[in-house]
């Protein structure tokens, strides 16, 4: 009679350890004990609560502490630096010259001579309108899942609640995508709607289904049990071209329907000669500083949603995750004011384009932090490497239109209430 060989059969064996041939059955062995102790409803309490597994609330804590300050830091020095600058200009800007001043014919300086040009379109303007009605769909995205997340409608306990509210949530915030895209391209005096509601619908999903087919091919070709099914991927296809694409052009449909963005001030027909530029308000200096404060506002979180990722470690303290969300925005916000101010007094009309990739800066960062977290993982083949930065690399994508669209908002709204605020002969 044959039997299976245990642990005690191996270790107490007469005849000593034995030639193996043939397959290898492994079994082993489960002894549940009930606890009374615990109620039904609290059985996943030892599993998601984070100061259970070694990271007490008071890291967390921490963490906004530490986001807090940065926030107040900018803040103060956009309350010194701007405030008083602003109060200066405006004084110097709305006073009449005296007849001293008229003959000297002094020349002016500042932002103020740049208001003929200031709102002047972008270059590319279809596509940072398309970049920007993208971003705010992934805002209003990332807004509402954190909020439902933080009521507790979306438990870890329950699997795949959050990434199928993330995808519900984007499919159907696709009418704010159209409906910002539409707005922000008639601004521009953009003439083809048809095409740039077209790219709102198929440029970010298609770059995204692309990426995510190509790593799912891998993964199935690896046997992982990751790897998505054919079937699902047929629903998210129809998701896309049945919800999002008609949401997308009802909203492009509204946007079109109302009026342009109005300005303070008129735009001339030639453009004014820009005068050369220090090389720290360069695009390569201030993306590259734009990106550090909010970076730093938000790591210490990060951490812990990208163990939460690919460590599968549970992640449950959503309120901290809306407080660093929050902060991480408002940096955002501030920063690209901050930058866009030296830039309007350095006679640079050019800011449409630089408050996007100033805001979207934190992103270049966190896929550089990736490149260190990825240490702590087991990477024992191509696959993983593969696997890891595309997924990276496509969520940084994201991030960066999210950062990005906050940050050429701000500096919009900044440039109407300035602008709006001095006489103009």
């Amino acid at each position: 009679e044959k039997k299976h060989t245990t642990y005690q059969m191996a270790v107490h064996s007469p005849n000593g350890p034995q030639p193996a041939s043939g397959k290898v059955l492994f079994t082993y062995d489960v002894k549940w004990t009930e606890n009374e102790n615990v109620s039904w409803a609290s059985r996943w309490d030892i599993y998601l609560s984070m100061a259970e597994t070694g990271v007490p609330n008071k890291v967390h804590w921490l963490s906004i502490s530490n986001s807090l300050v940065i926030v107040f830091v900018l803040t103060s020095m956009i309350a010194a630096v701007l405030v008083r600058n602003l109060r200066r200009d405006y004084d110097r800007y709305s006073k009449l010259p005296t007849d001293e001043e008229r003959n000297e014919d002094l020349e002016e300086f500042g932002w103020k001579l740049v208001h003929a040009d200031v709102f002047r379109p972008p270059s590319h303007p279809m596509v940072l309108s398309v970049c920007c009605g993208t971003g705010m769909q992934l805002l209003c995205m990332s807004i509402m899942t954190v909020v439902f997340a933080t009521m507790g409608f979306l438990s870890p306990a329950r699997r795949g609640s959050l990434i199928m509210a993330l995808l519900i949530l984007y499919v159907l915030m696709g009418g704010v995508a159209g409906y910002v895209t539409s707005r922000m391209y008639k601004t521009f005096k953009g003439k083809s709607w048809q095409k740039a509601t077209i790219m709102t619908a198929f440029g970010f999903p298609a770059i995204t289904f692309a990426v995510f087919f190509v790593m799912d091919l891998l993964a199935i070709s690896k046997q992982s049990s990751d790897a998505v099914p054919f079937t699902r991927m047929l629903i998210l296809i129809l998701l896309w071209f049945g919800i999002s694409t008609p949401l997308v052009f009802m909203g492009a449909y509204f946007g079109f329907k109302q009026d342009a963005i109005e300005f303070p001030v008129n735009t001339s027909n030639i453009p004014r000669q820009i005068p050369d530029q220090p090389w720290f308000m360069g695009w390569a200096f201030t993306t590259a500083v734009g990106g550090v404060m909010p970076f730093g506002a938000c790591f210490l979180e990060l951490f812990f949603i990208m163990s939460s990722i690919w460590m599968d470690q549970y992640y449950y303290v959503f309120g901290f995750l809306f407080l660093t969300f929050v902060i991480l925005l408002l940096t955002c916000a501030e920063i690209t004011i901050l930058f866009t101010y030296f830039q309007i007094c350095g006679e640079d009309y050019r800011w449409w384009w630089r408050s996007f990739s100033t805001g979207g800066a934190t992103a270049l960062y966190v896929y550089g932090y990736s490149f260190h977290y990825f240490k702590q993982l087991e990477s024992n083949s191509v696959a993983t490497y593969i696997l890891y930065f595309g997924y990276m690399a496509l969520i940084c994508f994201g991030l960066y239109l999210i950062t990005g669209t906050v940050g050429l908002l701000s500096a919009l709204w900044f440039n109407k209430k300035i602008f709006g605020s001095i006489k103009i002969d």
